[in-house]
């Protein structure tokens, strides 16, 4: 409907008015009909999307870096830590906290609800004579 306008001469805007697309949108399926016909018009190219970041065998060495336990002195892992992990232990040469997100996202993996206590072994000041502690340090 929106060609056979363009066609006729009508405005984009005035057909945005009876259509509910935008002026540009009009205009940009003017120029696409222009270039390569109806089929080009009403279908717009595949787009090809950004490479992908990582390869699989990287996302696998840091799902199972993950899985294991944080690194000593930290109680689980974060999205941050797994990043800055991931390329201290040369599984990536570089990855951002956005690319760990979505690995971590696709995997349903959420280390940073998974607490692992660490608690420090506690040393008695007063001993009673059965044997128990009466006060901890």
């Amino acid at each position: 409907m929106a060609l056979l306008q363009l066609a006729k001469g009508v405005s984009a805007p005035r057909i945005s008015g009876t259509i509910p697309v935008t002026p540009q949108a009009i205009r940009k399926i003017g120029h696409r009909y222009q270039e390569g016909g109806l089929e080009r018009a009403l279908y717009e190219k595949e787009r090809p999307g950004a490479a992908a970041l990582l390869e699989d065998n990287q996302k696998q060495r840091i799902i199972a870096m993950v899985c294991s336990d944080p690194p000593e002195g930290r109680a689980r892992w974060t999205v941050q830590l797994v990043a800055q992990e991931a390329v201290k232990r040369r599984l990536v040469p570089r990855v951002g906290r956005e690319t760990i997100r979505i690995l971590l996202l696709h995997h349903d993996l959420k280390p940073w609800r998974e607490k692992s206590v660490a608690r420090r072994p506690t040393q008695c000041r007063l001993h009673r004579q059965d044997g128990g502690c009466s006060g901890d340090i």
